[in-house]
This record gives C-alpha cells, structure tokens and sequence, in this order.
C-alpha cells in the first residue's frame, strides 16, 4: 500500500513537479506571508517598532511610483511582482496565474512562462511610474503580480485567439474576448481613485501583446530577456576546471593552449632524459601515467 506523504512532503512534491506557474504561486505565497508576519509583529509591539516595520515592508515589496521615489528605491521594480498584502488580493492572482499558466504551458515553455511573468510584472511596475505624466495621478506605490498575471494571459489569447473555454463549465467562450474584456475593463477604468492599479495591468497586457509577435526572432521582447538572463546567471555559475586533457583543448584559448603544450613537452622531454640516463624502470607511478596520457 503506497504511504501517504505528510502535507510538507506534498507541498515540496507540487513545487517540483507542478511546473513555473507553481513555482511562482509558492514563491508569492510565502512572499505574502513574511510581509504579514512581519505586520502580526509591528502590531503586537506597537509604537515606533510597528512604525520601522511598517516602513521596512513599504520600502522593500513596494514599487514606489513617484519618480524621485523610485530612483532611491528601484528593487522595488521586482519585489512588488511577487508581493500581496490582502489575502484576496493574493488569491484572485493565484487563481489567475493557476488557470492560465497551465493554457500557456500548452504552447510555450517552462522557461518562457517564467520571463512572461517577470517581463510582464515589470512592464506594469513601468506603466504605473509613467502614469505620472498625468496631473490628476496620485498613487504613491503599487503592490501585486497583476501586471504579470495580465501578461500571460493576454500572449496566450493573442497566440491562439480561437482558443475557446467553458467559462463557469457551462458555456464556452473564446479566450481573446475574455482577454479583450479584462483589457477594457481595466482601460476604461484608467484614473479611477478605487485602490488598484489599472496601468500596471494595461503594461502587463501590452507586454504580453509584445511577447508573442515574431517569436523566433532575436528581437522578439521575451527572447530577448532570456538571453540577458542566461548571460547573468552565467556569471554565478562556477567555471568548470581546465585539464591538460586535448580533448578540452577547445576551452581555452590559443594562448593558454600553446603555454600548456610548451609546459608538457618541457615535462616529457625531463621524463624521456631520466629514462635515457637510469631506464624505465626508475620512473615513479605518476610520471609513467603522465607519459601514457601523453603518448595518446
């Protein structure tokens, strides 16, 4: 009889095998939980603690869309994709990103999916700072995975517009006028004082318009991102070590190349005297090994 996995052994199992649109739903999760963690301890201890707490979860999962505001405070760009305060803030989201990150898997990759979501979080971030150029525009900050969740499921109504769904598992109704509804909403809903955020999702829904226009180009937004991405995490990635091996030869260049060759033939040529001076015999485990891999 198979065992049943403890609820902590099935959370690990879904994270690994429940695809990025788990993974960013777990990462959110517990991102919204420190945030209130830490809100449950500044209200406990009140006064100038709750105060600094207050402050430290403003200025670290906020994007702060005031200009000057958001120059001293650029991560915010990032950490607010990933960060919800009101728990149906959180779950409308994750519900979102849950139904229409497994449509966009059916197409694209794991990976794209991943910079869909990020590219897309920061187009919103980017939208709302922008939103500034109109005078009667007062937010100060923005927080939620919105703009994000809006760009996946726009590039995926964009890339198969005759996709049809059973809405409510009653009726069915094409994905792009469920997108198209969401995108209007939202865009005549533009400078209205109701507490969301309507420019990130209209960013988040212009780069997933972007994500999927010329897809095999270089130029194409998301390819693009990936790129850049590969190339950072390069430089965290450790270097695999140089052997005397030729066939890693082709790792180093000419000139590391040929001062290693110069250096191994110096090498035969004392073990190849030793041996015209006291035999073969005289050679130690290490320098017979050299000179086998050598004769190669």
């Amino acid at each position: 009889m198979q065992q049943q996995r403890s609820i902590l052994d099935e959370l690990k199992h879904q994270y690994k095998t429940g695809g990025m649109f788990m993974k960013l739903i777990f990462i959110n999760v517990i991102v919204f939980l420190v945030i209130n963690i830490i809100g449950v301890v500044g209200r406990l201890s009140g006064g100038g603690t709750q105060l600094l707490l207050d402050d430290i979860v403003y200025n670290l999962f906020t994007i702060q869309t005031g200009l000057k505001a958001f120059i001293t405070h650029p991560w915010g760009l990032i950490t607010s994709i990933f960060s919800h305060q009101g728990f149906f803030h959180l779950l409308f989201n994750m519900v979102m990103l849950y139904s229409f990150g497994r449509l966009f898997l059916q197409f694209f990759s794991q990976k794209r999916l991943f910079y869909t979501f990020l590219v897309g979080g920061i187009f919103g971030g980017l939208f709302e700072i922008g939103s500034h150029i109109f005078p009667t525009i007062s937010t100060t900050s923005a927080i939620g995975a919105s703009g994000a969740v809006m760009a996946i499921i726009i590039a995926v109504a964009v890339h198969k517009p005759q996709l049809e769904l059973n809405l409510f598992g009653t009726f069915k109704v094409k994905l792009m006028i469920i997108a198209g509804v969401l995108f209007f909403v939202n865009f005549l809903s533009l400078g209205s004082e109701d507490g969301t955020a309507h420019f990130a999702h209209i960013g988040g829904a212009v780069l997933g318009y972007l994500s999927v226009q010329q897809l095999k180009s270089s130029t194409n937004i998301i390819n693009m991102a990936q790129r850049f991405g590969d190339w950072f995490l390069s430089l965290f990635r450790n270097r695999p070590k140089l052997t005397v091996n030729k066939g890693d030869a082709r790792r180093m260049s000419d000139e590391d190349y040929n001062q290693d060759k110069k250096l191994r033939q110096e090498h035969v040529d004392k073990i190849l005297d030793k041996i015209s001076k006291s035999g073969y015999e005289s050679l130690t485990k290490k320098e017979k090994d050299f000179l086998f891999k050598q004769s190669k």
